[in-house]
């Protein structure tokens, strides 16, 4: 597996893994699907330190996975802190796609001179949690009933890296 910068012509494949999450799953609270002017916008906006990272098979252009770092917060005082978010599709579960992004996601908020990084999983799901605490993070806290989907409460477990 290779990890690159996410490129508009990769914007497609994306949606593609995202969306499908968006309405199976509740590995997001997103819950209507993107467009794919909204999913180039979103690579767009990635600027300063912020990143959307793909990973792509050995000499194919399939994308098994993408990741990104988004603000964790607004308001200016939390600048210095971002959360990751990282999406495999679901053929290359088990792969070690999530840990090649996961990594390449540390390393570039560690580039930019961010202090921490949080992930936010909702319902706690092992496989994602697992993932995290290898690479270091520590469960912090749960957001009880925070969401809802599919016609239910959703609890969000909040891990931190501190870089």
């Amino acid at each position: 597996m290779e990890l690159r910068p996410a490129t508009h012509s990769d914007a497609a494949a994306i949606l593609g893994i995202y969306n499908r999450e968006v309405l199976e799953s509740t590995t997001t609270l997103d819950l209507v699907p993107r467009t794919l002017a909204e999913q180039e916008q979103y690579i767009s906006s990635r600027s300063g330190g912020l990143a959307v990272l793909v990973a792509e098979k050995d000499d194919t252009p399939t994308i098994t996975g993408f990741g990104s770092l988004s603000f964790y917060r607004d308001r200016p005082g939390y600048r210095t802190s971002v959360e990751n978010s990282v999406y495999v599709h679901r053929d290359y579960h088990r792969c070690g796609v999530g840990s090649l992004l996961l990594s390449g996601l540390v390393e570039q908020a560690r580039e930019h001179g961010f202090h921490a990084v949080f992930a936010r999983i909702v319902d706690a799901q092992d496989p994602s949690l697992q993932l995290h605490h290898r690479h270091g993070y520590e469960l912090v806290g749960t957001e009880r009933e925070v969401g809802r989907k599919f016609g239910q409460w959703r609890n969000v477990a909040i891990m931190q890296l501190i870089l």
